[in-house]
């Protein structure tokens, strides 16, 4: 169990017989009470397919049925029924090349970084940037893994923006992504990116209607909304 922020944390899992997956897919899980009572969730996969274990990362809601307990009961050793992985539109391997446009808002980031973290084992070159938004500093997901692979390769920008908070001093965007702010950090459409937005249902169809309204070709933006990082 690794805390990724005060609210999230991801789950390292050792799968017997995983046949792997794609970065971008999900998996099921679920929980069977004694009296026989079952809860299934969505979660997406965090680690690359190049990973030996499966990572997945719980954003705790309090009034959620799975997140609580994956991520304050469950404990080194206990078991988990999962099914997957699942989904085959939202995923990307390096050799689909790009340019990468990924584009994130809370736990919505956690299948971009599956893809993030296969670039980066397999050693790809192709461009890629992550704007990611947050509502607080403290609640960027992963920010120290993405601040150390973003200094340690030129072609991966991550650009940050926080929707309620900011912490003294800050100097990056401050505000929810629209239009205006796609227009600044988005790759242009003539460089034909494929882009990969996962969030909220709001920001994911702000973002989508978007990208397609600056010219970004529909068939080339992927869509996820928060289902895979559900309660």
């Amino acid at each position: 169990m690794v805390a990724e922020t005060p609210r999230t944390k991801s789950l390292v899992l050792e799968i017997p017989g995983w046949e792997g997956h794609k970065a971008g897919q999900h998996v099921d899980v679920r929980l069977t009470a004694p009296d026989g009572y079952q809860a299934q969730r969505s979660y997406s996969i965090a680690s690359a397919p190049e990973d030996e274990r499966l990572v997945l990362t719980v954003d705790r809601l309090d009034d959620g049925e799975v997140s609580p307990y994956l991520t304050e009961v469950l404990m080194a050793g206990d078991k988990l029924e999962l099914r997957g992985p699942i989904g085959g539109y939202f995923t990307w391997e390096a050799t689909d090349n790009g340019p990468l446009l990924l584009v994130g808002g809370g736990s919505g980031v956690v299948p971009l970084m599956a893809m993030i973290r296969h670039r980066a084992a397999v050693g790809s070159a192709v461009p890629a940037r992550l704007l990611y938004s947050s509502r607080s500093y403290e609640e960027i997901i992963y920010r120290k893994e993405l601040e150390a692979l973003a200094a340690q390769d030129g072609s991966l920008e991550v650009i940050h923006t926080l929707t309620r908070t900011r912490p003294e001093g800050w100097s990056g965007y401050s505000r929810r992504i629209d239009a205006e702010l796609l227009g600044e950090v988005a790759w242009f459409p003539d460089e034909s990116p494929l882009a990969f937005v996962c969030g909220p249902t709001p920001l994911v169809e702000a973002v989508g209607t978007a990208l397609v309204g600056l010219g970004h070709e529909p068939a080339r933006v992927k869509t996820e909304r928060f289902g895979a990082t559900g309660g």
